[in-house]
């Protein structure tokens, strides 16, 4: 396992004359935020004052922030923690950062190309596999439900059965 970023919100406005932002989050939610004192926004070091649910998504307040146009300007900021700081894990569960980019076989030996995303529409998570290029061009996707899919060390196992 690598030390990569792992993105946990990102600032999508203002909210408010006093520097503080409207975020869309990408985690368990506003009280997974409390616990990272501080976030990396593009290189640059914040440390988080306050945080609570808004609508769509989170407001927070940053003691590096001080006003609007400073908020605005923050706009599109991914905030990210190291995979590190990330809680430990329970039996059967992952986080999309470990899953995407590993790269799959079948269950048959078959080399199938990496996970390129994870999606869920209701019933569950699906990986969404992008095949290897041919002759210069991008080969293809195709999904998998993630009940298919063995993690092992640095690789997926997805079963034949469920593979295009």
């Amino acid at each position: 396992m690598t030390d990569k970023p792992v993105t946990l919100a990102a600032i999508i406005g203002a909210h408010g004359v006093a520097g503080e932002v409207r975020l869309k989050l990408f985690g368990d939610g506003v009280e997974s935020l409390k616990s990272y004192g501080g976030f990396d926004a593009g290189g640059r070091r914040l440390t988080l004052k306050s945080v609570r649910p808004g609508s769509n998504g989170a407001v927070a307040r940053f003691a590096e922030i001080g006003d609007r146009s400073a908020a605005e300007a923050m706009r599109g900021t991914a905030l990210t923690v190291p995979r590190s700081a990330l809680p430990p894990l329970a039996e059967g569960e992952y986080y999309h950062a470990d899953v995407i980019g590993l790269p799959c076989l079948s269950s048959d030996g078959e080399a199938l190309g990496e996970i390129i995303a994870i999606e869920n529409f209701g019933a569950g998570d699906i990986i969404e596999v992008q095949r290897p290029s041919v002759e210069g061009k991008p080969g293809k996707r195709f999904m998998a439900p993630m009940h298919a899919v063995t993690l092992e060390a640095e690789r997926a196992v997805i079963d034949a059965a469920f593979v295009e």
